[in-house]
């Protein structure tokens, strides 16, 4: 299942030249991704409670065009890979109006505890995500 979440640029994530600064796709990224896991039924603060964390293991982002000051962009998001304590994310990011491509990006996730080691998901999040 391929979710996709529209974003407006704002002069606030771009640069002196207008284009979107390159580390500001990481919080869109970081949006696309909870809101993902939300329309899964997966809410993050539940899972804070119950001592599950999610840190970012590895990022890799292709630029393939830039964006730019008041353009909607759309990220598509989608899970390459789950294991039991980590989930490989595939994003891409087009212009809204246009289609074409700006960004791609894979970001692995890993699942750890409050003393920030690996920990095994829990059953309802790997079943709601497996049926992604």
């Amino acid at each position: 299942m391929d979710d996709r979440i529209d974003i407006r640029v704002y002069y606030e994530d771009t640069d002196c030249g207008g284009v979107v600064y390159y580390g500001k796709y990481l919080a869109f990224l970081e949006r696309a991704r909870t809101l993902y896991m939300e329309n899964r039924g997966i809410k993050i603060t539940e899972l804070m409670l119950e001592g599950v964390w999610f840190v970012v293991a590895d990022v890799h982002i292709h630029y393939h065009k830039p964006a730019k000051y008041a353009d909607i962009i759309t990220i598509h998001t989608e899970i390459a890979e789950l294991s039991f304590a980590s989930i490989l994310f595939k994003h891409r990011i087009e212009h809204n109006d246009t289609e074409a491509l700006i960004a791609t990006a894979e970001v692995k996730l890993a699942t750890v505890g409050n003393d920030l080691r690996p920990k095994r998901m829990t059953e309802k999040m790997s079943a709601a995500l497996k049926e992604s």
